[in-house]
C-alpha cells in the first residue's frame, strides 16, 4: 500500500508565515543593544597597608671593651645570658695596679707629714716675725715651702686616685639590664686599653628601622595624624617565620632629610619586647597602615590590558562605548588607583569587556559592587 502525503495549499501558506515571523523576530534579537552592567570611576577614602623590610635595633646595643692592660682573669658570665646593671663581668688581673695603688699611698704620707713638719715651722716663724727677730723675707719663704708641700700632697693624692681608678678598670661590669653576647675572649688573654670583650643589649624594647620613598612620604603625610604635627603611628611587625609580632609598634620619623643617594627617609618604630622574643639584628616587615582620601579609583573587573597598557570602556552620552587608556598607580584590593586618564564619576563598562568592541552601542544596566579597597 503506497503513502500519499496531500499538501493543501491552505496549510502551505501556514507554514511559510509563521517561517517569516520567526525571521523577523530573529532580526530584531540581532539589532538590539547587548545588556551590560555599568559603573562608575569612584572616589574612595581608605587605608593602605604598606609593608617594609626593616632593621631591628636593640634600644641600647654597645660593646664592652677593656678599659686598662693586663691579664683577663676571671669571667663571670657566659654567651647568652641575662645581667643586671652592676653585675661584675669580667676580671682582669690587678696585681700590678695594687703595688701603685701602696706606692701612691705612701708618697700620699710622706707629702702629708713633710707638709705637718713645714706647717710647725711656719708656726714658729710667725712668732718671731711677730718679735721682729726675723725679716718679713723669711716669713715669706716659710709660707711658701708649706704651699709647695701642700701641692706635693694634691700630688700624692691624684696617684693614689689614677691608681684605684686603674684598680676599678680591672672589674669590667655591666653599664645596664641586658643580654650579654659572644664573649671573644677566654680566660688568660692578654688584653690592652680598647680589647673587644663582648656585646650587651638591653632588650626590653627594640627598635625597627625602615626607610620609604619621597612618593611615600608624601603619601604618608596625607594621614591625619602626620598633618597634626604629632607624627605617632601604630604599626605591626610582621616576622621572619610569616607571623605577626604580639605588640603593636609606634613608629615615628628617624630623620629630618632625605638620603640623596637612594632618595629615601627613614623612620623607627619602638616595640615593647616583654619575653624577648626580638633580638638585635634581626629582621622583619613593618606592616604600615596610611589613611588615604579622595583616591580616584577603578574596579579591577573594568579593567583590561593591550601590551602592558590599561584601558576601561567609557560609556558615552548616546550609550556607546569608545576604549580608553589611563595611567594606572599601585593596586589597593580590587582597585586600580588612577593617576591620569580618567575622571571622577566617569560612567565605564562594569565588567564583561572581552565580549565588546570600540564604538559598540550597549543598553547599560546598573552595577551592583562591593566596595573592597584595603589593601
Amino acid at each position: 500500500m503506497n503513502n500519499k502525503f496531500i499538501l493543501y495549499p491552505s496549510l502551505l501558506c501556514a507554514i511559510l508565515l509563521a517561517s517569516c515571523n520567526n525571521n523577523k523576530v530573529d532580526d530584531k534579537k540581532s539589532t538590539e543593544p547587548l545588556a551590560v552592567p555599568v559603573t562608575t570611576v569612584e572616589v574612595l577614602d581608605t587605608i593602605v597597608a604598606n609593608e617594609y623590610i626593616s632593621d631591628i635595633q636593640a634600644i641600647k646595643n654597645v660593646e664592652i671593651r677593656a678599659r686598662i692592660n693586663g691579664f683577663l682573669e676571671k669571667i663571670f658570665v657566659d654567651e647568652g645570658d641575662i645581667v643586671k646593671k652592676g653585675q661584675l663581668l669580667f676580671k682582669i688581673n690587678d696585681q700590678e695596679f695594687q703595688i701603685q695603688l701602696a706606692s701612691a699611698n705612701a708618697l700620699l704620707k710622706t707629702a702629708m707629714a713633710e707638709a705637718k713638719t713645714i706647717s710647725l715651722e711656719v708656726e714658729q716663724t710667725k712668732l718671731l716675725f711677730n718679735k721682729k727677730i726675723v725679716s718679713k723675707i723669711e716669713l715669706d719663704l716659710a709660707d711658701a715651702k708649706l704651699a709647695a708641700s701642700r701641692a706635693k700632697i694634691d700630688e700624692a693624692k691624684a696617684q693614689v686616685n689614677l691608681a684605684q681608678t686603674r684598680i676599678n678598670y680591672t672589674n669590667v661590669r655591666a653599664p645596664y639590664d641586658g643580654a650579654i653576647d659572644r664573649i671573644a675572649l677566654k680566660e688568660g688573654s692578654l688584653v690592652t686599653e680598647g680589647t673587644f670583650l663582648t656585646n650587651i643589649s638591653d632588650l626590653s624594647q627594640v627598635y625597627a628601622y625602615f626607610d620609604i620613598s619621597e612618593k611615600q612620604f608624601l603619601e604618608m603625610m596625607q594621614d591625619s595624624a602626620y598633618k597634626n604635627g604629632n607624627f605617632k603611628k601604630p604599626v605591626s611587625l610582621a616576622l621572619a617565620n610569616g607571623q605577626t609580632f604580639s605588640q603593636t609598634g609606634i613608629a615615628e620619623l628617624a630623620e629630618s632629610q632625605f638620603d640623596g643617594n637612594t632618595g629615601s627617609i627613614s623612620l623607627r618604630a619602638k616595640f615593647n619586647n616583654t619575653g624577648q622574643t626580638l633580638r638585635h639584628g634581626s629582621s622583619g616587615k613593618i606592616i604600615f597602615p596610611t589613611k588615604l582620601d579622595n583616591i580616584v579609583a577603578v574596579h579591577q573587573k573594568s579593567v583590561f590590558e593591550i601590551q602592558d597598557r590599561t584601558f576601561v570602556y567609557v560609556v558615552k552620552a548616546d550609550n556607546t562605548i569608545k576604549m580608553t587608556p589611563f595611567t594606572a598607580a599601585e593596586r589597593i584590593g580590587h582597585y586600580y588607583v588612577v593617576e591620569e586618564g580618567l575622571q571622577p564619576n566617569e560612567k565605564i563598562v562594569y565588567e564583561g569587556t572581552q565580549a565588546l568592541k570600540d564604538g559598540e552601542r550597549i543598553n547599560p544596566k546598573a552595577a551592583t559592587t562591593t566596595v573592597q579597597a584595603t589593601k
